[in-house]
């Protein structure tokens, strides 16, 4: 994933808690993107597991379930800190 594509999957992120997108012509606007990847971009975040879904009354996307989209790294755990969890 480029950049871009990071920073326009958290403002979605963003947009979507917040109840603002719009639809995905007015979202596209805001992300100065075209409609057709507004499309691609949710689709990717639910192959991700977001549950958007869109209201056809608001007109904005929304998450069926309270929550939000994060992209991060964990590190793994070494085997001594898994020996000193365990005393």
């Amino acid at each position: 994933m480029t950049t871009d594509i990071l920073h326009r999957v958290q403002r979605i992120d963003h947009l979507i808690k917040i109840k603002g997108t719009g639809s995905a012509a007015t979202l596209a606007k805001r992300l100065g993107v075209c409609e057709k990847s507004v499309y691609l971009l949710i689709n990717l975040m639910r192959d991700f597991g977001a549950p958007i879904k869109f209201c056809n009354a608001r007109k904005t996307f929304y998450y069926d379930i309270e929550g939000a989209f994060v992209i991060s790294f964990r590190p793994a755990i070494t085997h001594d800190q898994t020996l000193e969890l365990q005393d």
